[in-house]
């Protein structure tokens, strides 16, 4: 086992090597009060995190009103902004379809993403300064960069239509400029612990995820997870794929049949790298908790058939089906996928109380024409693109556009919320962030969720 070293942890946690206690030995700041047990607000969670697409990459030929009119408005398209018909540099977009996104993957490196989005200026996607960003993803400024899907595009006929039936958030930005791992972080703990995906969890299959830094556990440190289970809730995060590589025994499965990429590597086997709470050693020392840790097609609908669904649970598609560009991989894989899981929910007895989240861990490199907000004074690290959310059930307020200004944080601020009645308890971003609310019904939640 490889140990993050403290001086690069940035004070992350409250004393490095320390446990996942508060600084009072409690959980959190141990005075919150439990709601768990009595029940949350919103009794169960389910968050499907999806892969590298910005905003506009997916709704810019969605939503109709004009480049930069700022609507005020929340019911349907016309009431979020177009993507322009041109770039800053004068660039018409390609056509983001099923193709485009199996055959290019843009370079979404931290260096890369600051490059491009110029201090909010939005204007070096598709061209600009040359930039030495390193040979993995290629060369940061590309015409290809510009890409949006039709306003008819059927691989995003999901997610569009929950859009129109629930709640979709047009001010939801990737916390920082960079690439998956460093965004699901935000998720785990509200706050930056490394650029990009310079490392990975010591847990199982991080020997089978191509280009992976060094497989490391860090020291101790406090999640969201930590808050929800010391307020009575419960939490797993279901990955697909997992048991594969779980039964592997420390070797890389062939590659499932159905994987276009066909290699026995990701995107075609699960990698530990999509999972942050992994890094913490109170779920996963010596090896993963299976309390906290399952296999989705395994366990996912087996839990809810069985009534045992956790309050909050994560999911995660395996590469392939997660919407990440390149590798032959398909949107409509990764719409299917989301498909799916939101019909199991809604077929079962906890459709009328879970609240589904769906979002993307960042950008992917791909332009946005809405420029990003000041740099995080708790962390200094600058935001990426804007990127999709959308709340999905009975809580998600209907044909509704959210124009708050929110962020991977603020879905840690509601779980703090919801399941312990306090928030920033983490001392991180979630002191700062603009909660949820905006998105969700209160006459249906019981109460008004905040808003900031």
């Amino acid at each position: 086992m490889r140990t993050f070293a403290c001086s690069l942890v940035l004070s992350i946690f409250t004393a490095c090597g320390g446990s996942s206690t508060g600084p009072d030995g409690g959980a959190g700041d141990g005075g919150a009060p439990s709601r768990s047990d009595a029940g949350a607000p919103i009794p169960h969670v389910v968050i499907l995190v999806q892969e590298n697409h910005s905003f506009d990459s997916y709704f810019g030929r969605w939503c109709t009103a004009a480049p930069g009119s700022n609507p005020t408005c929340t019911s349907g398209p016309s009431c979020c902004e177009a993507a322009p018909a041109k770039d800053p540099e004068g660039n018409s977009p390609v056509v983001l379809d099923d193709n485009e996104n199996a055959s290019f993957d843009p370079n979404h490196s931290q260096l890369c993403e600051e490059t491009e989005i110029d201090d909010g200026g939005m204007d070096h996607f598709t061209s600009g300064p040359p930039v030495d960003a390193g040979s993995l993803w290629g060369a940061c400024e590309e015409p290809r960069n510009f890409a949006l899907a039709g306003a008819d595009a059927g691989e995003l006929s999901p997610y569009r239509g929950w859009a129109t039936q629930y709640a979709v958030a047009d001010r939801y930005f990737q916390p920082a400029a960079g690439a998956s791992s460093e965004n699901d972080m935000y998720l785990a703990g509200a706050r930056f612990y490394f650029v990009d995906n310079t490392i990975i969890p010591d847990s199982i299959g991080y020997q089978c995820t191509a280009a992976a830094g060094p497989p490391t556990r860090f020291d101790g440190g406090e999640t969201v997870a930590d808050l929800v289970i010391a307020a009575g809730g419960s939490f797993a995060f279901y990955a697909e794929g997992y048991d594969a590589l779980k039964n592997a025994d420390g070797t890389c499965p062939p590659a499932p049949a159905d994987c276009p990429f066909g290699m026995p590597l990701s995107p075609c086997l699960y990698s530990p790298g999509d999972d942050p709470f992994l890094f913490f050693p109170q779920f996963s020392a010596p090896t993963d908790n299976p309390k906290y840790f399952k296999d989705y097609d395994n366990q996912f609908a087996a839990d809810i058939a069985a009534g045992t669904l956790p309050n909050v649970a994560f999911v995660k598609a395996v590469g392939y089906k997660n919407e990440h560009p390149g590798y032959e991989t398909t949107i409509s894989a990764g719409s299917a996928f989301a498909q799916r899981l939101v019909n199991t929910i809604e077929s079962s007895s906890y459709a009328s109380d879970t609240l589904v989240l769906i979002t993307w861990d960042e950008g992917g490199g791909f332009y946005d024409h809405v420029p990003t907000p000041p740099t995080s004074t708790i962390d200094e690290q600058p935001y990426g693109t804007r990127i999709p959310l959308l709340a999905i059930g009975p809580y998600a307020k209907k044909n509704f556009i959210s124009h708050v200004t929110m962020e991977h944080s603020s879905l840690v601020k509601f779980l703090e919320w919801d399941f312990t009645g306090k928030t920033g308890q983490l001392g991180a971003r979630d002191t700062q962030v603009n909660n949820i609310g905006s998105l969700l019904d209160p006459a249906v939640v019981g109460v008004a969720v905040p808003e900031n």
